[in-house]
């Protein structure tokens, strides 16, 4: 089948790649020259495991093709998926000016009957604009349909997400349309539910609030937990039996980032307002996520005093490990909340740098090397869960620290064996860990 993918973000590449691993004839386009060409070339424009082995499989097998060119991509495609960015706007509400410019587009390219596949995560009647465009502007011997096919792909394992995800949405009031889009995903043997497209764009939405709920609600309980000295992973232990509530997305910690989770919550925040509606419970779990990124330095304060002047080792930029994306991420709020404490900065991050390079400027200090940034640090604050960092020894934070305090914004690490080591230990939701310590330097 030929399939034309619009947009190489996340969402875009990784649907383009991992369509055309299935055998389709699959051509990406974007109108960024740049990346494009980084495409072509073989090289990523993001960092994403296993994906950079599959490009290069399927475009040696012809079978993958990456252009600018709209009319090389929608002239013969029989499906076309939409799948740009839909930017959260100063107000809230997604941005869909790519999602419009992308229909234009293909109204003026297409050659032959085509269907028009949604991946974009848009509002509830989005894909009826999309359609309406296309109509308008379309050559009227030709037929188009539009479906809503929301993604649910995690960074870090979307490659794995696609081919074993958990299911795949297809919304249309077409059933013939929707018989198309389903014969696609069907060699995945995915459960694959088939709804009305306005469904479907509320399923992408309110599945992303369900789980930004469950972590703010953990990190309340957290909360409570310090104070009245209960542990946080005994706590979820409990609950994450019972297979009403399930073990996932209750890990206490800093907050949820992102381009997903923040946007969307935001954007159902709007939707909701915009038809009458006040939802109270998301503006809640807005609220404690943009807390829950500040808690470090509060907690640095408390234990140390004043940080200005004192060196800070952060481990970790990206909003989660096995990606280098830092949009939203806890890092930059942290950082900007340590640089007016007056902090020194050194940050480690074994990919990321690059993308926070371009955020914070050299306004910090930067190293891949984890060593590097403990070495006489004040402090060292754990904001991404790399697994550099979980396996760290831990009797490196006393061989390289001035002193060993570590604050874990992830809680990388056992109480149990933090307490065998001379380190002051302050994660979250859990007791903290106070052991005497060596007075030695590095």
């Amino acid at each position: 089948m030929n399939i034309s993918v619009a947009g190489t973000g996340y969402v875009g590449l990784v649907t383009g790649v991992c369509l055309a691993e299935m055998g389709h004839q699959v051509t990406c386009i974007d109108i960024q020259e740049e990346k494009i060409a980084m495409l072509q070339s073989g090289r990523l424009p993001i960092y994403e495991p296993g994906l950079e082995d599959l490009i290069e499989k399927n475009v040696t097998c012809g079978r993958l093709h990456f252009t600018t060119n709209p009319k090389y991509a929608y002239g013969n495609a029989e499906v076309i998926v939409i799948a740009v960015g839909t930017p959260e706007q100063q107000d809230g509400t997604a941005n869909l000016t790519y999602v419009r410019e992308v229909a234009y587009s293909i109204a003026q390219y297409m050659k032959n009957d085509v269907i028009v596949c949604t991946k974009s995560t848009v509002p509830v009647g989005t894909n009826d604009q999309i359609s309406e465009i296309i109509q308008r502007h379309k050559p009227a011997n030709h037929h188009v349909e539009v479906v809503a096919n929301p993604e649910f792909l995690r960074e870090g394992s979307a490659v794995v997400d696609f081919f074993y995800g958990d299911r795949i949405v297809i919304g249309s009031d077409c059933h013939k349309a929707a018989a198309f889009i389903e014969q696609i995903y069907l060699p995945l043997d995915i459960p694959i539910i088939k709804t009305d497209i306005k469904s479907a764009e509320m399923i992408k939405y309110a599945a992303n609030a369900f789980l930004a709920t469950k972590i703010s609600f953990i990190n309340e309980i957290a909360t409570i937990c310090e104070q009245v000295g209960a542990n946080i992973e005994e706590v979820t232990k409990g609950i994450g039996k019972d297979k009403r509530i399930g073990p996932y997305f209750l890990k206490a910690g800093i907050g949820y980032g992102g381009s997903c989770f923040p946007k969307d919550t935001k954007a159902l925040v709007q939707l909701a307002g915009n038809n009458q509606h006040s939802f109270d419970l998301l503006k809640a779990v807005i609220e404690v996520n943009n807390r829950q990124a500040s808690l470090p330095v509060i907690k640095a304060k408390e234990i140390i005093g004043s940080l200005k002047g004192k060196k800070v080792a952060l481990l970790g930029l990206s909003f989660k490990p096995n990606t280098d994306d830092v949009r939203q991420a806890a890092s930059l709020v942290i950082i900007e909340e340590l640089r007016e404490e007056g902090a020194v900065i050194t940050a480690f991050d074994p990919i990321a740098i690059p993308n926070a390079l371009q955020v914070l400027g050299n306004t910090i200090e930067y190293t891949q090397d984890i060593r590097q940034a403990l070495l006489h640090a004040d402090l060292a604050i754990i904001v991404t869960e790399w697994e550099e960092i979980k396996q760290l020894p831990l009797e490196t934070f006393e061989l390289y620290m001035k002193k060993p305090v570590v604050i874990d914004g992830r809680n990388c690490y056992s109480l149990k064996e933090i307490s065998k080591q001379p380190i002051t230990y302050i994660s979250i939701g859990r007791p903290i860990v106070t052991n005497e310590y060596k007075n030695s330097e590095t």
